[in-house]
């Protein structure tokens, strides 16, 4: 196991970010379109579809029903993402970065500077993380097969080769995942924005022809089903919050565009779509009953449906795009915080240091989706699953939200309670209507985000073990530098490096190279790694230096503080040091130094501390592990590993 993995840390710092202006580009709208609003923009292929279908069609076609409906859905909407994510959740930013991790890590900064417990607020987060998990694999399912599905429409004769078209598009995307997205993703806007013209004039058509329609966005119509039909329209619940699937994804990529674009493109450009779009297809399945079975395709004559289906296609891949994306960088965010093992990183843009590709995240992806898709057969049923992990999602986001504007709005108890019952209560709604199906296919998001959430505290209590009783095996560091000193043992030249997770002890590896090696280097560098609870750390707060007590002896401590989306680059923090005359003797020659790696392997015993089968899944998490040198991006022929057994 590599001792160096980096630990969590509650201090707060400034994060590094480039200054926006006060007007947004559009260039930024445009790729805000594409990489944000990829996930709900495709939504209505399948959202009012599910409702009429789920239950044996206990939802009908009448004006009450379908005008309560389209109620249900706007309201949802505008509450939601207009009201809840861009009018008030976007304003709780860490360090301008958003998502349901960076809200946790922000939650437990805020509170742990007032000496409250933040430990639960972490296993929140990861509540929260883990049904991204189940969402990032069944949006790529449900997103393509239900593009691809529109050939049932437009060419029946071909309704036997959907599901094997779905499978070769999600094969090519996750295998295309290893070269990036940045050539690609320069028509993410191009295409979403096509996408999104082609929704608004497909409503429009039907919206002009049945201008009656239009009563559907009166809230009463909601209210009227609800009191009316409290059993039907619970059912329905769980397949309205359909409409909202992707709705965190405007704050998760916030960081990315800053809130003013994201605004502008919601309002300005989506939010018109979507709601153009849904109206026209409950204008159509009034009158035309029958179109309740795809009422998306039937908006378009004949001729525009495989044109539909194509683009329909490329929107829903670039949506599977935004997910595959998201899960990437939530898992790199996980591994700075201690919640997953080290996992093999590749950069696959040397402008954006965003863009990661992540072989094990996508093989486990690619392989659930393919599962997924194959096992459910159509996006109808896949329907009946989704809406747990998005609901899930939207609670656990409510709850940090609260928690946030507590401290750090210094927001009223009555103005808490408002926003507790105004969003809390609808969504919680939501949950339970999805709750009901969960023998049908809601079993799925809560099993996923069950394993996630087994997978990460077992492996951050794990980790707490191992790093105990290593610092036992370890010594105190301050008795190393004396014992050093006293015997002058043999210095030979040259600059050793060890990471290791602090100054307090002595890293397994240097012991090993003075006790069995009889070898001290004359300049030794002890660089520790440490993930703060925000974003991005400035290069100017980031290294601290420390001579461990004597100027003359050689011995260093160099510290790193990182935020949670920072590389873990340890030769570019020795260099950062370098160029800021940090390092002694000034200059160390660094194009010569060594690494050593302190890395024994986990033995399994009987000790207390955790469950048997939990150790068993600790000690296989820690041999699937990346190799370390390659996390901290080492040079692999000037790294040497060493090390002994740590108990577990």
């Amino acid at each position: 196991m590599n001792e160096s993995v980096l630990t969590p840390d509650v201090e707060g710092g400034a994060a590094s970010r480039a200054p926006r202006g006060t007007h947004a580009r559009k260039g930024l709208v445009l790729a805000a379109l594409g990489i944000v609003f990829g996930d709900i923009g495709t939504s209505p292929l399948y959202a009012l579809q599910t409702v009429f279908a789920i239950d044996d069609g206990a939802v009908r076609p009448t004006p009450d029903d379908v005008y309560g409906v389209i109620s249900l859905m706007f309201w949802s909407i505008t509450l939601i993402v207009s009201v809840k994510y861009i009018g008030v959740v976007m304003r709780a930013d860490n360090e301008g970065e958003g998502g349901v991790m960076a809200l946790a890590a922000l939650a437990r900064r805020l509170h742990a500077e007032r000496g409250r417990p933040t430990t639960w607020l972490l296993l929140v987060g990861v509540v929260g993380v883990a049904l991204f998990y189940g969402d990032s694999l069944i949006t790529p399912a449900i997103s393509v097969l239900s593009a691809v599905e529109g050939l049932e429409v437009a060419a029946p004769a071909l309704s036997h080769v959907v599901l094997p078209i779905a499978a070769v598009i999600l094969t090519l995307l996750f295998a295309a995942q290893r070269f990036g997205t940045g050539r690609v993703g320069r028509l993410f806007g191009p295409v979403t924005a096509a996408w999104l013209a082609a929704l608004a004039l497909g409503g429009l058509g039907q919206v002009v022809q049945h201008l009656e329609v239009l009563q559907g966005l009166s809230p009463t119509w909601a209210v009227l089903f609800v009191v009316d039909h409290p059993g039907i329209a619970f059912v329905a619940i769980g397949a309205v919050v359909l409409v909202i699937t992707g709705a965190e994804a405007l704050y998760a990529d916030m960081g990315h565009f800053g809130r003013r674009p994201i605004l502008r493109a919601w309002f300005f450009f989506v939010f018109p779509a979507l709601v153009l779009n849904y109206l026209g297809q409950a204008a159509l399945v009034l009158h035309v009953p029958g179109a309740a079975d795809s009422p998306f395709f039937l908006l378009y004559p004949h001729w525009a449906r495989i044109p539909m289906v194509v683009l329909a296609t490329a929107a829903t891949v670039i949506a599977s795009q935004a997910v595959i994306s998201g899960a990437f960088s939530l898992s790199r965010q996980a591994m700075q915080l201690g919640l997953l093992p080290p996992l093999t990183v590749r950069q696959t843009s040397e402008e954006e240091s965003g863009q990661i590709y992540l072989p094990g995240v996508n093989a486990m992806l690619f392989v659930g989706v393919l599962v997924l898709m194959l096992g459910f057969g159509s996006s109808e049923r896949l329907a009946t699953a989704y809406g747990v992990s998005v609901t899930g999602a939207l609670v656990v986001d409510t709850v940090l939200l609260l928690l946030v504007a507590r401290v750090l709005w210094h927001w009223q108890p009555w103005k808490l309670a408002l926003a507790a019952v105004g969003f809390g209560g609808v969504e919680l709604v939501f949950l339970a209507g999805n709750l009901s199906k969960v023998f049908s296919g809601g079993w799925l998001p809560l099993l996923i985000a069950a394993v996630v959430f087994t997978v990460m505290t077992t492996w951050r209590r794990g980790r707490e073990i191992v790093s105990a009783n290593r610092r036992r095996m370890e010594g105190s560091m301050v008795d190393f530098v004396v014992e050093a000193r006293r015997h002058h043992g043999a210095r030979v030249r040259g600059v050793a490096v060890f990471p290791h997770p602090s100054k307090e002890t002595a890293p397994l590896a240097l012991r090993a190279n003075t006790q069995h090696n009889h070898v001290l280097h004359e300049t030794v560098i002890i660089v520790s790694m440490a993930s703060a609870s925000v974003p991005h750390v400035p290069p100017s707060e980031r290294l601290t230096v420390d001579d461990l007590g004597y100027a003359d002896d050689g011995i260093q401590h160099l510290s790193v503080r990182l935020g949670f989306a920072d590389e873990p680059d340890l030769p570019a923090a020795l260099r950062q040091a370098q160029r800021e005359h940090l390092l002694k003797p000034d200059p160390v020659d660094l194009d010569e130094a060594s690494y050593f790696l302190s890395r024994g392997s986990i033995r399994r015993t009987a000790a207390p501390g955790m469950a048997p089968w939990r150790k068993v899944l600790f000690v296989a998490l820690a041999k699937g592990a990346a190799n370390p040198a390659a996390y901290f991006c080492l040079p692999p022929d000037s790294t040497v590993t060493m090390g002994s057994d740590v108990e577990v």
